[in-house]
């Protein structure tokens, strides 16, 4: 998740991408609600919550140009995702 200018980075898991992506653009959580981060701009499908734990601290682990070039080599415009996902 991002906010509009594509300067707060937040990675989490869920088990239900539609359910927390909207928590976030209601704002009812504390990071993504201080830092207005409403913007699906990347997520990944895991097999299990074990891999899907690993995985987010791999990422959270990485450097901050380690996420942006994660979220640009699968969608260089930065764009919500959440629209293409469950408004069409």
């Amino acid at each position: 998740m991002t906010n509009k200018w594509n300067k707060v980075l937040y990675t989490g898991v869920t088990n239900d991408l539609q359910r927390r992506v909207l928590e976030h653009k209601e704002k009812l959580q504390g990071f993504t609600k201080r830092y207005n981060a409403n913007k699906l701009v990347y997520f990944e499908v895991s097999e299990s919550i074990e891999s899907a734990i690993l995985r987010e601290k791999q990422i959270k682990g990485g450097s901050r140009k380690d996420k942006i070039n994660l979220v640009d080599s699968a969608n260089p415009g930065w764009r919500d995702l959440f629209s293409e996902l469950f408004c069409e």
